[in-house]
């Protein structure tokens, strides 16, 4: 899993992305908001982000509400590092879009299981939209033999979009997974084979009966 860190002050980014590699994560580390908020905006972004919520040129809670209002791709999950802890700062960074928050100075191990969660979180969407993905190709087939489709009054051939006439079970086989495996209806049997039958056994008996 990779991880953007957004952090200027240098000791505490470095100590933080050393911490990061040492639990066996890909970082990207970042020194100002601007630089932050460009890297989240490119294709294969990492998915989840630790902001410090002041640095330069555009702060945690800024970034929160840019990725949240413009983002469309896969969904980034935000861990706001802070020294503040007054309740209505935390639901600031709430409200701006922060998923989680961890106070300055952090604490290792609860840094280490806000980042799982994350993990967690982004997997579950991640396995979401593949089957949405998933649902929305089946949905696609299935609508792929939906809408008029002209059939000829007397051979029964039916028509494709680019005017060209085919057998039935020609154009269904094309255009969907069905196999077609040729039977007999009770009725056509009747009314079709059973005559045919009996008018070939009846040219045969006449056939040996001349002999």
């Amino acid at each position: 899993m990779k991880i953007l860190i957004a952090e200027d002050e240098a000791v505490s980014r470095r100590i933080l992305q050393s911490l990061l590699q040492k639990w066996g994560y890909e970082v990207v580390a970042t020194e100002n908001g601007l630089e932050a908020c460009e890297m989240l905006s490119q294709d294969g972004a990492p998915r989840i982000a630790i902001l410090d919520w002041e640095m330069p040129g555009m702060d945690g809670v800024s970034i929160c509400r840019k990725i949240r209002e413009r983002w469309e791709r896969g969904y980034i999950y935000i861990i706001m590092l802070t020294s503040k802890d007054l309740k209505e700062d935390i639901v600031t960074a709430l409200e701006a879009g922060a998923d989680d928050y961890v106070n300055k100075p952090f604490d290792q191990e609860e840094l280490k299981s806000r980042i799982r969660a994350g993990i967690r979180i982004i997997r579950l969407e991640m396995d979401l939209s593949m089957k949405i993905a998933a649902l929305q190709e089946a949905l696609n087939h299935v609508n792929h033999l939906q809408g008029l489709l002209p059939i000829c009054a007397y051979c029964k051939k039916v028509r494709d979009d680019k005017n060209y006439w085919h057998q039935v079970e020609d154009y269904v086989t094309t255009n969907s997974e069905v196999v077609f495996s040729h039977s007999i209806c009770p009725e056509c049997y009747v009314k079709q084979a059973k005559p045919d039958l009996e008018a070939w056994k009846r040219k045969k008996q006449m056939e040996k009966e001349t002999v």
